[in-house]
């Protein structure tokens, strides 16, 4: 096991890994950026470096800065959380050039599975269903025309190292084809450094479910059930649960053999996981792979009783997967409200400022991720999450009931919040039968505006 580990990241998943190293007990090192000095993260670590200023591009995704923080703190292991550096390739390659293991799959994983076009082609050749649209980055708009009217309108043009919903543009006819692409590559370039963009058949109205793994440097890959995220804003997770309401047991079996054994003849090693579509028929298509821990494992580390981060840190240094696919089984359902400093009322604009006063919901069943505390300041530099809050029961009845009152006594004063509008969401009818897909939130908040 390593004996110190640097956490390239902020927020929330910072403390989580750092809760994760002592359990193992690992010494960890914090960075930060100038505006990050007074987080959460920064002082529980054993030890705090400052990285740079506020902005990301000169402190979290200043890659040398981090790798130089590792080797004056004596880490021998990075662990980058989620986001940031998280998916970038070149990082890893980085660590490994440095001698400093990179807690996550290899660089030459990344290459393949996080870009999403080469995701898709080593799905298919896997025998993963994918859905119709270009093999791999369109070259031409003339390429992009011929593949969308083969695949049939509507369709998506997707980034290919996109990710958290940027970089994508559903079209609904030939003539704004062109129009669309432009403006997916320019902000695919903005966010990603990469303008490649791919096409992709859009399936109206879908669930999104996907299937976590974890695999070894032994050839051991497992998969812990899957996640439904189908409730989303703009491309935007804004709540999930575990098990998904549309999946049994035959469906779960078949997406998680396809998971698992694409991850195998990747050679995917350490956490994963690999997101598909759904359709009406509960037939299952490849969307895209994340080649790192999700916003939403703890639902999964509820169901399962298995810690998703202190497994990829064992892993990392050199240990076999603890337990076996027949150890897996799913206990209860969770699900995650992502809290957010923002307001709803006003198109979810963010609300930087400082929490006043705060009160954070306990008792049987109920987890908050978070890393704020009051007197802290949520700055406009970086996301706006407030805390993840986590609502595990022995059934889906039980956990929406504990959701609820979780919601009702969450108490942030001083900034915007979506609590009254999750507390909101878990209300509706739509959700407490199930009966919700991937474009329920956009209807109900276009009819939300017209009332």
């Amino acid at each position: 096991m390593f004996r110190k580990v640097l956490i390239a990241n902020r927020g929330e998943i910072a403390v989580r890994i750092i809760r994760a190293c002592r359990e193992l007990g690992v010494r960890c090192v914090a960075v930060y950026s100038t505006a990050d000095r007074n987080s959460l993260h920064a002082q529980i670590a054993d030890e705090a470096v400052c990285i740079g200023p506020a902005a990301t591009k000169d402190s979290y995704l200043n890659m040398n800065a981090v790798i130089q923080a590792a080797i004056n703190t004596g880490a021998e292991a990075i662990h980058p959380g989620f986001g940031f550096l998280s998916e970038n390739a070149e990082f890893a390659r980085l660590c490994e050039k440095n001698n400093i293991v990179f807690i996550g799959p290899s660089y030459k994983s990344i290459e393949m599975l996080g870009d999403k076009a080469n995701a898709k082609q080593t799905m298919a050749a896997a025998g993963v269903p994918v859905i119709p649209g270009s093999d791999g980055a369109v070259k031409s708009l003339e390429e992009a025309k011929e593949i969308a009217e083969k695949a049939g309108y509507p369709v998506l043009v997707k980034a290919s190292a996109g990710g958290g919903g940027r970089g994508i543009r559903r079209v609904d006819k030939p003539e704004d084809l062109e129009a669309q692409i432009i403006a997916a590559q320019q902000e695919a370039k903005n966010f990603f450094g990469d303008d490649s963009v791919y096409i992709e058949k859009f399936l109206i109205n879908p669930h999104h479910v996907e299937i976590q793994i974890i695999a070894d440097t032994y050839g051991n890959c497992i998969y812990l059930g899957e996640r439904d995220c189908s409730m989303q804003r703009r491309n935007q997770k804004v709540l999930e649960e575990c098990p998904s309401p549309i999946v049994n047991e035959e469906l779960r079996k078949k997406m998680g053999k396809a998971a698992v054994t694409a991850a195998k003849q990747s050679g995917y090693c350490n956490a994963g996981t690999i997101e598909f579509l759904v359709d009406e028929n509960r037939d299952f298509y490849f969307m895209e792979m994340n080649t790192r821990i999700q916003v939403e494992h703890p639902i999964t580390e509820e169901v399962t009783g298995f810690d998703l981060v202190k497994a990829q840190i064992s892993i990392a240094s050199g240990e076999k997967l603890s337990v076996k696919q027949e150890d897996i089984k799913l206990t209860g359902h969770a699900i995650e409200c992502r809290i957010n400093a923002e307001n709803p009322e006003l198109d979810f604009r963010p609300s930087p400022g400082t929490i006043r006063s705060l009160y954070t919901p306990g008792g049987p069943g109920i987890r908050i991720d978070s890393a704020v505390y009051q007197g802290y300041t949520i700055t406009p530099y970086y996301d706006s999450m407030i805390s993840k809050l986590i609502a595990h029961g022995a059934n889906r009845d039980e956990a929406i009931i504990k959701m609820k009152w979780a919601l009702s006594e969450f108490i942030v004063e001083g900034v915007d919040t979506n609590i009254d509008f999750q507390l909101e969401l878990i209300k509706r009818p739509e959700f407490i039968e199930g009966n919700y897909d991937n474009g329920y939130l956009g209807r109900y908040m276009e009819a939300r505006r017209k009332k």
